[in-house]
This record gives C-alpha cells, structure tokens and sequence, in this order.
C-alpha cells in the first residue's frame, strides 16, 4: 500500500512539475494585445489620408510648387508602410521622378528621397547611383554618408560601408549607432549589436520622440528574439503596440513567438488573419504556410503558398520578394529551373552573401551539389552568420560527404531554432 501511495505522489509530482514546465514557456498573454487587433480605426492612416488630400489640392491649385511633390511623395510613402500596397510605392516613386526632374536632379534631399524609394523597392544600383551623384553634388554630406553606408551593405560592398561608417561616427547620434548596430550584426556580434541599439533607445527616448522610438523598440523586438531572450523581445513588441497599435511588424512579432515558441498555431494565426486585413503583405501568406507544414496540413500549405503567388502578380513588386522565390521554387522540381534564373539576377544584382547562397542552393536542389560547395566555399563560407545561410551551408556540406563541418554548424544551429522555426528546427534535428 505504501508503495502504491508513493508512486502515485510520484505521479502527481510529475503532473505538476510538466504543467508548472509548460506554464513557464508561455510568454505571451492575449490580454496584452488582443486590444490592438480589436483596434478599428487606425488613426495614422486617416492622419496620412487627410495629409494627401490636403497637399493634393494645394498642388492642384499651384501646380509651380515643386515642394509639394516632396510632400504628397513622402505621404505615399507612410501609406505603404501602413497598408504594404505596392501601388502607393509607386506613386511615391513617380512623384519623386517628376520633383527631381524638375529641379533637374539639383536637389540633394530629393535626390535622397528617391534612392530611400528605390532601396525599398531592392533596386540597390540605382540606388547607389542617385546617392553617388547626392555626394558629388557635396551638400549635406553627413546625411548623404549615412544613405551611402545603407546603399553599400545592401549591395555587399563592406569595405566601402564600413568607411561610411567611420565618416559619420558620432558615439551620441541616433543615425550612426543604429548603423553601428547593423555593422556589429552583420559581424556576427549579436551582443555589441544589441548594447548600440540600446543606447539608441537611451537617445530616442532622451528626445521622446515617438518615430525613432517605434522604430528601436520593433528592431530591438527582433534582435532579443535572435539572441534568445524571447520575453525581453515580446516586451519590446508590446512598447511598439502602445505607441503605434497598428504596428504590424510588432503584431507579427508577437504572432511569430506564439508560433516558434509557444508552439501556438491557432493563436499565431488569428494575430496573422487579423493584421492581413489592414496590412496587404506577401509574406504573410508564407508564415501561414509555414505554420500549416508544421500542423501537417498540405491543402492549406499550398492554398497559402497559392495566394502568395497570387498577390505577387502584381508587377509593381519587381525584385522586392526574389529571395523568397528562389527558397520556394528550388524546393519544387517543376520550378527549381526558374528558382536558378532568379538567384543569377539576384547576384547579378546585388552580389552578396545572401544571393550567392541562393544561387547555391538552386543549384543543390537541381542536383548539382558539387557546384552548390563550390559556390558556398568561396562566396558564403565565413561571411556571414546568418542562420538559413549556415543551415543550406550545413546541408551541403553534408551532400559532399563533408561531415566534419556539419557538426558545429549544427550546435550553431540549434542556438537559432527559435529565429529558424520549428519546421527548420526538426530538420536540423536530422543533420
């Protein structure tokens, strides 16, 4: 009788320590933001729609005020923030066209607003372009410097970036510690990354003001989630939410823990069907998919891969989602080819670490593994830390029978899972 009492305090001890182990890996609370995705109106919305009305008909009425495209171009510009509808991208794009040309590409703010435009849209040697001649101009070159470090590490042109970088250092400025940050972190040093970021935050909230504060809590979301520390990173996303509770890069943040994980897949994909209604983003339809590969669901991972297809023939997107479409096609036969096409122009484009990997990976997945470790070794092998970067390196390694290096990229590996997914996680699991 002692026995059968023992072993089922035993038992019971166990029940309570698993659910007291579960409870500890719940960090999200929907009390914390359910108010957000309940949230109707969306004041900045309305805020920049008046804004376009307004200098719209100041224009029309004095079609010889030049500024006024600046205006109406920078609106459009916060509309496609708000809304991702490429289409106000565009307009943007077209307005500030019509401004430079006007000012017969004279204006060095001008010309700065149109690259900020093209490297939203991934066009990074036009970019580059525009900001070269913003600088032979020779006005406002501290600004211009910043752009051009931006510009530069976009197209992998690190020894350039990095004198940019020294050419604007300023250990209490906001622009040049974030900077400082993305430097570190391209690196690989997620720690002094993390520490210049806070000390923007230190500035941003110094200053109390409430763009730059957004924009250091959403990134700051983002890097403590990279580094592990999942509660500091839902923190930051609900700081985001209280300034601006239509953030729907902090939305997906939070959608993204509850997904990765809290292994949460119904709540992560209430947050991604509510913040698709007011938020028209592609990849949106990718993290849906992601989560039905991880429920096992098939028709549902394909009708969501479906409609991102679907919204990207809109052709306005131009090269904004190749990176996407490369990892996508190359995992399917029928368009592992095309997969091929894009990473070329992805490199031809912009020749960095990231595209040269894409390119390696299309051709692993058409079955040239050789030349996919060619091209690894040389371009991507120690230049860049990012996880996926290490996890095709790590597959291909192990397709050339290289298992020694599979090994510790491995144990890197599962220091991301969190950044990864679960899906990437079981199969680094398998390596």
């Amino acid at each position: 009788m002692t026995t059968v009492k023992s072993l089922l305090t035993l038992f019971f001890i166990g029940l309570l320590m698993s659910s007291c182990s579960k409870q500890s890996d719940k960090i999200t609370n929907v009390n914390d933001y359910n108010s957000y995705l309940t949230n109707s109106k969306n004041q900045s919305l309305v805020f920049v729609e008046s804004e376009i009305a307004f200098w719209q008909k100041k224009y029309d009425k004095s079609p010889n005020q030049i500024s006024y495209l600046g205006v109406l171009a920078s609106n459009y510009s916060k509309l496609f923030e708000i809304t991702a509808t490429i289409d106000y991208l565009k307009k943007a794009e077209t307005l500030l066209i019509q401004s430079n040309e006007a000012y017969n590409y004279s204006s060095v703010g001008t010309i700065r607003a149109l690259a900020r435009n093209y490297i939203s849209q991934h066009r990074f040697k036009e970019a580059l372009e525009l900001v070269t001649k913003a600088k032979t101009i020779g006005e406002g070159i501290k600004e211009t410097n910043k752009l051009l470090f931006d510009v530069q590490m976009e197209l992998g042109n690190y020894t350039e970036a990095k004198k940019c970088l020294n050419a604007i250092y300023a250990a209490d400025d906001f622009d040049y510690l974030i900077r400082a940050a993305k430097w570190n972190d391209h690196q690989g040093d997620l720690d002094t990354t993390i520490v210049l970021m806070k000390k923007a935050q230190t500035i941003a909230e110094k200053y109390n003001n409430k763009y730059l504060k957004t924009w250091v809590y959403s990134n700051l979301g983002d890097f403590s989630g990279h580094a592990g520390n999942i509660a500091e990173s839902y923190a930051y996303y609900l700081k985001t939410l209280a300034l601006d509770p239509n953030n729907s890069y902090a939305l997906k943040g939070i959608a993204w823990i509850a997904f990765s994980y809290e292994k949460d897949t119904k709540e992560a994909n209430r947050i991604i069907d509510t913040i698709a209604k007011k938020h028209n983003s592609p990849d949106f339809y990718l993290l849906k998919a992601q989560i039905a590969e991880y429920e096992n669901i098939e028709a549902l991972r394909k009708e969501n891969l479906n409609n991102y297809s679907a919204l990207l023939q809109n052709t306005n997107y131009g090269a904004m989602y190749n990176s996407y479409n490369v990892i996508l096609f190359a995992q399917d036969k029928a368009t592992s080819t095309k997969a091929l096409e894009i990473a070329k122009v992805e490199v031809e484009h912009r020749p960095t670490p990231v595209s040269y990997d894409l390119l390696a990976w299309s051709y692993y997945n058409l079955g040239d593994k050789q030349k996919a470790l060619e091209i690894e070794q040389k371009y991507v092998e120690g230049k860049s830390f990012e996880p996926k970067l290490n996890y095709h390196l790590a597959i291909i390694y192990k397709a050339n029978n290289q298992l020694n290096k599979v090994k510790p990229i491995k144990e890197e590996l599962l220091k991301s899972t969190f950044e990864l997914g679960p899906n990437l996680e079981r199969k680094i699991k398998s390596l």
